[in-house]
């Protein structure tokens, strides 16, 4: 901590400061440029480039030409990266004057990039607009706290603080000495959130040791609420690394411990400001013909919550993580729970993606399945209550390679995300569950080498 300051103080002039501009790439991974401040005419000019391909790039950053032909088949080609000003923002743990903007790829002909994650969702909330609605969006992200050894362990531990010679203090959910333990983390955390405008609300420690969970307040705006969501993610990895940390959003980095979730809530506004999905004290036909087009298109959108190998690892029955898709009223051991059904707060709240989850695609994923219940009549099946859980409902997949192929061969898909990014993220998606598949692990070796 003492070095980080002393380099900030080392640093803190006019010239050093920078401009990040940043986009994402189909992992939810920021990519982007770092420019000098004194030349950020060039980010507003539309002068800041990168190649296309950039939004291609694997979990491991490959372009994976062979089976895309998106890089230097056709000569790798630039796309422009068009900053939207509204997420103009000061970067604390930067050199003073420092500033990030998110930004979307362009085609050198104007046009949004297919691959822009971000893209692809304002063209999702371009359909609702042409309806009149506005989708109003807020997000829960859980994420770990580590001990920052964690490159040389090669294993995650959770900070010191909470652990006692060595092992954690037991389960943490809204504990509150957790909460105190880590206060100078939090703090910064918060710190970093108010300066750059994150509509930050309540923090709790959850169920794992280190484990903590961030509310986002409510947007009228999913764009903005993905923008959101993503920057928190980085909020908590730069707070982490000035306390000699590490932040997590693997969906499942202990064994024995709760996964990480990133639960989405959404109610829709028409043009005069009213919740079209207030049931107004009867029937909520409405938010249950949502329900069931969110249930109907789980399986088929299950890749976009569970991105990767260990995505699956979260799945376990008996957990939060749901693996049957039901839903509820206020039931959340549901896919899909209605936590209020009258008045402005009427919504619902998707309870599936992992923390892992790029945020742009799942509220693409999301926002399309919700379509569905909007623009048809649906009926989502049994109700889920304490008294009575459905006994056969459809299950999520608990295999990474199949939730690959329902995405590869899904109409829904195609219509939501289009085909070519249907083909290119299910398809890079497949090799790397194939490469997982062929992968040899210790659990191999621990379990079947000294018996076989």
């Amino acid at each position: 901590m003492g070095i980080y300051k002393s380099m900030v103080a080392d640093n803190a002039t006019e010239g050093n400061a920078r401009i990040e501009v940043l986009i994402s790439d189909m992992n939810g991974r920021l990519r982007g440029k770092q420019i000098p401040i004194a030349a950020e005419n060039k980010v507003w000019s539309g002068a800041v480039r990168l190649p296309t391909s950039t939004q291609s790039l694997d979990i491991w950053g490959d372009d994976n030409d062979d089976i895309t032909g998106l890089s230097l088949t056709i000569g790798d080609p630039d796309g422009t990266c068009v900053a939207d000003e509204r997420t103009l923002a000061d970067m604390p743990w930067a050199p003073a004057g420092s500033k990030q903007v998110l930004a979307t790829m362009h085609e050198l002909d104007g046009s949004p990039s297919f691959q822009d994650p971000r893209a692809i969702l304002a063209a999702v909330v371009d359909r609702y607009n042409a309806l009149g609605l506005t989708p109003v969006i807020a997000t829960e992200l859980e994420f770990y706290l580590l001990a920052g050894d964690w490159r040389d362990r090669g294993i995650p531990s959770p900070p010191a603080a909470l652990t006692y010679q060595g092992e954690p203090n037991g389960f943490q959910l809204y504990d509150m000495d957790a909460v105190d333990l880590l206060d100078n983390y939090l703090e910064t955390l918060r710190s970093y959130a108010r300066t750059q405008g994150l509509p930050a609300d309540a923090t709790t420690a959850e169920f794992g040791p280190g484990q903590f969970e961030v509310n986002l307040l409510h947007r009228p705006d999913a764009l903005a609420a993905a923008d959101d969501c993503i920057m928190l993610k980085r909020v908590a990895e730069q707070a982490a690394r000035k306390h000699g940390l590490k932040s997590t959003c693997m969906a499942k980095p202990y064994t024995e411990h709760a996964g990480s979730g990133l639960h989405v809530h959404a109610s829709i506004i028409d043009a005069q400001g009213r919740n079209v999905l207030d049931a107004a004290g009867g029937e909520p036909r409405k938010l249950k013909s949502i329900c069931a087009g969110l249930l109907q298109t789980l399986q088929d959108a299950q890749l976009v919550f569970a991105p990767y190998a260990n995505s699956y690892r979260r799945f376990q029955p008996g957990s939060f993580a749901p693996v049957d898709l039901t839903w509820g009223f206020g039931h959340r051991g549901t896919a899909v729970r209605i936590p209020e059904r009258d008045g402005p707060g009427a919504r619902i709240e998707h309870r599936v993606a992992g923390a892992d989850a790029n945020p742009y695609l799942m509220l693409v994923a999301i926002l399309g399945d919700m379509l569905l219940g909007l623009e048809n009549d649906l009926d989502p099946g049994e109700e889920t209550t304490p008294a009575c859980v459905p006994t056969d409902a459809p299950r999520l997949t608990h295999d990474f390679l199949t939730a690959v192929e329902r995405f590869r061969t899904s109409a829904f898909i195609a219509d939501i995300f289009g085909e070519r990014y249907q083909r290119l993220y299910g398809d890079t998606k497949r090799k790397e569950a194939i490469r997982y598949l062929r992968s040899v692990s210790d659990f191999d070796y621990r379990t079947y080498l000294p018996r076989l």
